[in-house]
């Protein structure tokens, strides 16, 4: 399941952004709508916080961390 989303359908998710972000302003934040009505993972560009966003299953990020993790940074 991929979806894009409009950020007005998202106010008040709880943003989060990687421990590992810089202030190169190149990150993406998520949040988690898990056991809400979208049941999924949203993700956006933290340069665009009123930009639409992406939703994805708990599956499909958990793949998305794991190969972003398997890179040396």
């Amino acid at each position: 399941m991929t979806t894009h989303i409009a950020a007005t359908e998202l106010v008040g998710a709880g943003w989060k952004k990687s421990s590992y972000s810089g202030g190169g302003n190149n990150c993406v934040e998520h949040a988690d709508l898990t056991g809400t009505a979208f049941d999924a993972i949203a993700i956006r560009d933290s340069k665009d916080p009123a930009g639409p966003a992406l939703l994805v299953s708990r599956e499909a990020f958990g793949r998305l961390v794991a190969f972003a993790a398997s890179f040396d940074v």
